[in-house]
């Protein structure tokens, strides 16, 4: 059995420092290329590549003019709803010339587009910015689907094997409410020769949204990690990560070195190592992504964890249910 290769849901083209005003994007979501800008306002818009007058690609050398797209070919230009508002001549444009348009919603540090037939009945949640530090990200492209990579999330036997952990447990067990899954775990883990006692609890919408709440008790350090994995052509995925942590000012560190450190430098100093490590440990999952089989249905055993109720519950992102 293969999976259908786009399920519905909100997925991230891009971190929100990747999009300044004024610039344009090329991306591929679930087969289809669409571009991305930022009008003068700030507002992120998503548009069909192409341009429905004669072709041309808005991500290559299209330009934003206040709140439209130009087009690099004529200069037709496309306000946020697609509408032609003008021509590179003066002259009125064509009676109904209309580009397709995507719904975008941004939050959490990064922009994302919904893929699905019907209008969305849920978004990603938006998370505040107060007390958090900047966001450290990274971008991968692997051949995967976003239904394997946040099944990841409840494959509570992998994380000893794979990842190293030591004492998994569940405390807070599988929740599921419409696009939500929620699920929470307490484990122990060796980095860089520090023995470390923590508490990571993942809030999911959809297949396109995980975060991660990371709570290290003995370090008085808590984190906020973002797993965005995007369809594109069917056989791979662009996988995003991001990282941040709380702020020293709203939490100081138990660490001495941590806490001589200005709160900035030190904040900058755990963020990027700990995002290295979050990056590291994700990068050990690809090698099985690339290459595994989905299996359906699985034969399970003690010790999976809750791999059937995530299966039951994807099963509402595919138009067939």
């Amino acid at each position: 059995m293969t999976l259908p290769p786009f399920p519905t849901g909100w997925y991230a083209l891009a971190f929100s420092n990747e999009l300044p005003v004024g610039a344009v994007l090329s991306r591929v979501i679930a087969g289809q290329g669409v571009v991305l800008y930022r009008t003068t306002s700030g507002q992120p818009n998503v548009i069909a590549a192409h341009c429905p007058h004669l072709g041309a690609h808005l991500g290559m050398g299209g330009t934003v003019i206040d709140e439209t797209i130009r087009c690099p070919f004529h200069g037709f230009c496309f306000d946020s709803a697609g509408t032609c508002v003008a021509t590179g001549y003066g002259t009125p444009p064509p009676v109904g010339l209309q580009a397709t348009t995507f719904r975008v919603q941004e939050s959490n540090s990064a922009i994302f587009v919904w893929h699905g037939p019907e209008a969305p009945t849920w978004t990603p949640p938006a998370v505040a910015d107060e007390g958090w530090g900047p966001l450290v990200h990274s971008t991968f492209t692997l051949r995967d689907h976003p239904q394997e990579t946040t099944e990841n999330s409840v494959d509570y036997g992998h994380f000893a094997i794979v990842h190293g952990y030591r004492n998994v447990e569940i405390i807070e067990p599988v929740q599921t409410n419409g696009a939500r899954l929620q699920i929470g775990y307490a484990a122990q883990r060796t980095t860089f020769g520090i023995n470390s006692n923590f508490e990571y609890r993942i809030d999911i919408h959809g297949l396109g949204y995980s975060r991660v709440d990371l709570e290290l008790a003995d370090e008085n350090l808590s984190f906020q990690l973002l797993v965005l994995p995007t369809p594109t052509d069917g056989e791979h995925v662009e996988l995003r990560l991001g990282l941040r942590v709380r702020t020293f000012s709203a939490k100081r560190p138990n660490r001495l070195a941590l806490r001589l450190l200005p709160n900035r430098i030190g904040e900058w100093v755990v963020s990027n190592v700990v995002a290295r490590e979050f990056q590291a440990d994700a990068q050990t999952d690809f090698p099985i992504w690339e290459n595994k089989a989905y299996v359906h249905p699985p034969r399970l055993a003690e010790g999976d964890g809750p791999i059937g109720v995530y299966r039951k519950w994807a099963r509402q992102f595919y138009p067939d249910g």
